[in-house]
């Protein structure tokens, strides 16, 4: 069988799931996540002003005075609960092809950016303290969605979705909820059998809003579903 052949049977029998629409453009976050992610919310001065800000957890201390970025800053309090009326947001913004989480800060009409930092690295650091390494292992690219490549043995052709084992149907199921739960995704599953030795031979590429694997509960059931498809 040459390329083209293999390419051909993989494009009619690769098994596709989508979540239509677009990647969620914000979503909401504890104060809490701004901690797993690795940053404390600080109130002090910013280039004089008073504002809200953030910096790596444990990093500054109340009184300190520093600067960054030519940007002078004074703590003044390292916010442990958030102030009352006042919301986190976050989104991820594109520039130039690189994906950036911004968070910011908002009560009413008043928005606050406290950070902008690059999302690959973010995520991938967070997915590390929190022990998701199914995460990291298959993680590709990141954009305002992320992919997500699982593969193992040697490529063929697909199988029917009839002809498919319970784990791998069990995956798909799990994924597409999620997708749901995230509102949005594609799930790409290409299962070619077993080996001689009985191993899966398959490839699965997953789309997910990017945002939404910064919620712990999200990464944590995707890394589980990642787990189990063996």
């Amino acid at each position: 069988m040459d390329i083209l052949q293999l390419r051909e049977l993989q494009a009619l029998n690769t098994l596709v799931f989508e979540t239509l629409g677009q990647p969620e453009k914000e979503r909401e976050f504890k104060l809490k996540s701004l901690k797993r992610w690795g940053f404390d919310l600080i109130l002090g001065k910013k280039a004089g002003e008073i504002s809200y800000f953030t910096a790596e957890s444990g990093k500054r201390s109340v009184g300190e005075k520093y600067t960054e970025d030519e940007i002078h800053y004074e703590v003044e309090e390292i916010i442990h609960e958030l102030p009352k009326n006042k919301k986190i947001f976050a989104h991820i913004e594109m520039i130039h092809g690189r994906a950036y989480l911004v968070g910011e800060l908002r009560e009413g009409e008043e928005n606050i950016e406290i950070l902008r930092v690059p999302a690959g690295s973010i995520l991938l650091a967070y997915f590390k303290k929190h022990k998701l390494h199914n995460l990291i292992e298959a993680l590709r690219n990141v954009g305002t969605a992320l992919e997500l490549v699982k593969q193992r043995g040697q490529e063929g052709k697909p199988v029917s979705y009839e002809n498919l084992p319970n784990v791998a149907r069990r995956f798909l199921r799990g994924a597409k909820d999620l997708e749901k739960e995230a509102g949005f995704g594609r799930v790409a599953l290409s299962y070619w059998g077993e080996n001689k030795d009985g191993d899966a031979r398959f490839r699965v590429s997953w789309l997910l809003p990017t945002i939404a694997l910064f919620d712990i509960d999200i990464a944590e059931k995707a890394d589980k579903l990642l787990a189990a498809f063996k």
